[in-house]
């Protein structure tokens, strides 16, 4: 991690100027005159569309509703929640974006089973799963990125301890069947600065999955 700027931003960054902020380092990434950044920081909130939103899928608009140029659907970020944006070089880490997809989810979670969180992938659902406290198969983070001449843009965003009730507004990611959860929901471990520092100590091994992972 040497070269890569590892930068955590203090209370809530507005989403429009960290989607500005984050364009701005890619294209310095991508001429060479800046270097590879991976951003914690946490939304005020706001609910981002994706590249294949269904309006249909807003159910209620009662935050703000941002084009967010990722691929993905409706997703909703807000105080409690841990965003990660990374903005690497895919041309020297194997220019292939479903393994960087894979090794992302990866790493998040090898962070979260640093905190005591049992997470999962799950099959034909992108994203970060767990079971809550019945046992049902529930979200606790998601993915989306952007991958522009091989320079990746947004991350990950996992639920330490936001309102819940707040992803009522649309249908999470587009997957209305499962429900989101949260460490605080399921009792484990929710300072900001715990998952942080789990996200630490499991970083370089992410780095070097992201070459192989399948």
């Amino acid at each position: 991690m040497q070269d890569i700027e590892w930068r955590v931003t203090p209370g809530l960054t507005d989403y429009a100027t960290a989607l500005r902020q984050m364009e701005e380092r890619a294209a310095g990434v991508a001429a060479g005159s800046e270097h590879e950044l991976v951003w914690l920081l946490e939304h005020p909130p706001v609910y981002t569309a994706g590249t294949s939103a269904d309006e249909a899928e807003l159910i209620d608009p009662r935050f703000p509703v941002v084009q967010a140029g990722r691929g993905g659907r409706y997703t909703y970020h807000g105080p409690g929640q841990r965003i990660g944006y990374l903005v690497l070089n895919l041309a020297n880490r194997g220019r292939d974006v479903r393994c960087f997809v894979h090794a992302l989810e990866g790493w998040v979670i090898a962070a979260l089973a640093e905190m005591g969180i049992a997470a999962f992938r799950a099959p034909g659902r992108i994203g970060i799963w767990t079971h809550d406290q019945s046992g049902a198969e529930a979200k606790i983070g998601a993915i989306g990125v952007r991958v522009r001449r091989w320079i990746t843009m947004h991350g990950f965003s996992v639920n330490l301890s936001p309102d819940l009730a707040h992803f009522g507004g649309i249908v999470p990611c587009g997957i209305a069947e499962y429900p989101v959860t949260s460490a605080e929901a399921l009792g484990a471990a929710h300072a900001f600065e715990t998952f942080d520092a789990a996200l630490a100590l499991t970083a370089n091994a992410f780095l070097e999955s992201l070459t192989c992972a399948r």
